[in-house]
């Protein structure tokens, strides 16, 4: 009779195994549209997270700035108001300013040469946000920021005129433009649009589609055409909630999370160009620099990066992504 208890004892400890607990749910705030296709690929995340853990992780995702601009989302998440979020490098940025030296402009040659910059200095930027209480799930890219404005700009002369969007909460990025001989006016990045129509910035930078989206180029029909930097982004989650997160739950967040990366990258590339040769139809001009005005341009442009080194750069990342996009070149030569 005891050896019978004992088997009976074995086999409840073989039948009944352990089931990961569910994570408090999670709220994502982001400022990208409704429908575009970055919201359309965090929905499908959420679906397929719901149905890969069995409802454990649960994602709810709030579109739009409902939540407010980055500058306050990031002020949410550190206090567990929200939990995730899919933010460009403004925002990013005021997480660690080590995100701004993937956005300094006319530092990528294509979208290949960022590519293998991210690769190698993520692993730096990663320890620093996790001292800062985040963890990075993924990377996304929105495409080339041009510059749209009411009036034409054809010189480096005219941007500096122009009354220049930026984002609001990085007062050291005002400051920079400001010492540099820019105009820059400090927004949400939801307030660009009709902040445009209404007349308080004449000018912004952003890519093409995003542009078409928020139909921008009603009130904003020129784009000069430079290719300043891809606007990237990266999905970022708080340390707090990801630790309450099983570890075999946290290995399928971050495989959805690559995959809404590799989804999201790729539709950029084909949307890019079709949303400019669509704006075009409904009245936008695209404005080309002339030789002596893009020479002008780029000179300025190494001038301005450097000075984003130990300011709004830090010193370590910026030599590590200089380093990185040299190295890179070096092997395509």
């Amino acid at each position: 009779m005891p050896r019978l208890k004992t088997w009976i004892v074995v086999a409840l400890a073989v039948v009944v195994v352990p089931m990961a607990a569910a994570a408090p749910p999670l709220k994502l705030a982001t400022v990208v549209p409704t429908n575009s296709p970055w919201h359309k690929a965090l929905l499908d995340m959420a679906a397929s997270l719901k149905t890969e853990t069995a409802d454990r992780v649960s994602l709810t995702i709030f579109p739009d700035g409902k939540l407010g601009g980055e500058d306050l989302i990031v002020k949410q998440m550190r206090i567990n108001q929200t939990q995730m979020s899919l933010m460009m490098l403004a925002g990013l940025s005021d997480i660690d300013e080590s995100f701004n030296a993937l956005g300094m402009p006319f530092f990528f040659n294509d979208i290949e040469e960022a590519r293998a910059v991210v690769a190698k200095v993520t692993p730096q930027i990663e320890q620093r946000i996790a001292t800062k209480g985040f963890h990075l799930l993924s990377w996304t890219n929105g495409g080339w920021v041009q510059i749209f404005s009411k009036n034409p700009l054809k010189s480096l002369a005219d941007v500096k005129k122009a009354k220049l969007f930026t984002s609001s909460g990085d007062q050291k990025m005002v400051t920079w433009y400001k010492s540099n001989g820019f105009n820059p006016v400090a927004l949400a990045a939801t307030d660009i649009a009709p902040q445009m129509k209404f007349g308080m910035i004449d000018a912004a930078p952003m890519p093409a589609y995003p542009s078409m989206l928020l139909l921008l180029y009603k009130d904003a029909p020129n784009m000069l055409d430079v290719h300043i930097a891809p606007l990237l982004g990266a999905l970022v989650i708080s340390t707090g909630a990801w630790n309450k997160i099983s570890p075999e739950d946290q290995a399928k967040l971050t495989a959805a999370a690559k995959a809404f990366e590799e989804r999201t990258s790729k539709d950029v590339l084909n949307l890019e160009a079709s949303s400019i040769v669509e704006m075009q139809k409904r009245g936008l001009t695209v404005n080309n620099l002339d030789k002596k005005a893009a020479g002008e341009f780029h000179a300025e442009a190494d001038k301005l990066v450097a000075s984003m080194r130990g300011n709004m750069v830090p010193a370590d990342i910026y030599d590590a992504v200089k380093t990185a996009r040299d190295q890179y070149r070096a092997t395509k030569k």
